[in-house]
């Protein structure tokens, strides 16, 4: 979603080398998607279904708090406060506030399963609602447990969903390594419309192996990266790595167009968090 220390330069997708994107409507006719627990070919090695009201499960989610712009000059700051995270009704739900008259005007959350969700390959699945509204940016996302390779983006970041709010609709999905990256604008991305992703709970998932990384909406495949075999610098993930989901507020390339203060509170909702593994 973000890189660690540098901020994000709105350079988004067409078609890249080393990977292909599709240019499609997520409400088009798709594959059915299962809402199952059981996949053929692989097991379930991590999962939460969100059944027990109250805080979240906290022998597989952390927070990363504060603020301090988290490296893309973002203006929320990150709680574990019920008022931004908790689960209700069978689902997470994340949300951001604004405060007008308040030092730290927009609160939000940011959850990480990592040391207590970490994984090396595998078939990710996250069944969320995004959050709408002009500065708003809801991530689904991946960084590194052990950073082996050294500091952002050496180490590689796996984006399984992005959304700005003044785009409405416009999912993304992008990788960040040393050699691709906004930075440079070299990253490596691709992009699905669906209209409705702050209206119906969609299924954002990764398939991600020693030799691609291939991104979903709702079982339609709409970008691949290939490891090309050069390297660390252009394939970081042969190593763990751990889920993180939040709302910012405003930033580099959420706040490219402002922030309406009229929208929030604003909500994501998380029905639930899979992850599978071949057998």
């Amino acid at each position: 979603m973000k890189s660690k220390n540098i901020a994000l330069v709105i350079i988004f997708f067409s078609t890249f080398a080393f990977g292909c994107s599709k240019d499609e409507n997520v409400n088009e006719p798709k594959t059915e998607v299962k809402d199952s627990t059981s996949i053929e070919g692989f097991n379930l090695v991590w999962n939460d279904e969100f059944d027990v009201n109250g805080i979240p499960d906290d022998t597989k989610w952390s927070y990363d708090l504060g603020g301090n712009g988290w490296g893309n000059d973002e203006l929320q700051y990150y709680t574990s406060d019920p008022v931004n995270v908790r689960v209700k009704d069978g689902k997470l739900e994340i949300e951001a506030h604004y405060y007008k008259d308040a030092a730290i005007k927009y609160t939000s959350a940011r959850l990480v399963t990592r040391q207590k969700g970490d994984w090396l390959y595998g078939k990710i699945d996250v069944k969320a609602k995004i959050p709408t509204g002009k500065g708003t940016w809801p991530a689904i996302w991946m960084l590194p447990t052990d950073w082996e390779y050294g500091n952002w983006p050496r180490s590689g970041e796996i984006d399984i969903m992005e959304h700005v709010g003044y785009d409405q609709g416009n999912i993304h999905g992008t990788v960040h390594t040393d050699a691709f990256n906004h930075t440079k604008g070299t990253q490596r991305g691709g992009s699905i419309m669906a209209p409705m992703a702050s209206e119906e709970f969609l299924v954002y998932s990764i398939n991600w192996d020693a030799e691609k990384i291939d991104f979903y909406i709702d079982n339609r495949l709409y970008f691949t990266f290939e490891n090309t075999g050069k390297g660390f610098s252009e394939w970081p993930f042969d190593k763990r790595f751990h889920l993180i989901l939040n709302i910012a507020v405003g930033g580099a390339w959420g706040g490219a167009q402002g922030v309406d203060e009229s929208i929030f509170p604003q909500t994501m909702q998380i029905d639930y968090v899979r992850v599978f593994q071949l057998k």
